[in-house]
């Protein structure tokens, strides 16, 4: 496990006015609209909200993982968002 690339351009290219920082923030933004677009699909309410925490949790699972040399930090993510998931209320209630 190498961690997040974008993580490692933006740290590497810590100028957010240089290309790879703004890529790297470019492709963070578009994962958060991805994830989003997935959880709006079955009727979550703020879904912006949850793509958020699902994606911090990736990004935390990712970094950690990297540092630690843990593989199971996936699963600890996984975990979490399930019951993320599971407790998030539905768009009509």
């Amino acid at each position: 496990m190498r961690g997040c690339p974008f993580i490692d351009a933006a740290a590497e290219f810590p100028d957010p006015r240089n290309a790879v920082h703004s890529y790297a923030h470019e492709q963070k933004l578009l994962m958060v609209r991805l994830v989003t677009d997935l959880v709006a699909e079955p009727g979550c309410r703020e879904p912006a909200v949850r793509a958020e925490q699902l994606v911090t949790l990736a990004d935390g699972a990712a970094s950690r993982a990297m540092v630690l040399g843990e593989s199971n930090y996936g699963r600890y993510a996984r975990t979490a968002a399930e019951i993320l998931l599971k407790n998030a209320p539905p768009t009509t209630i």
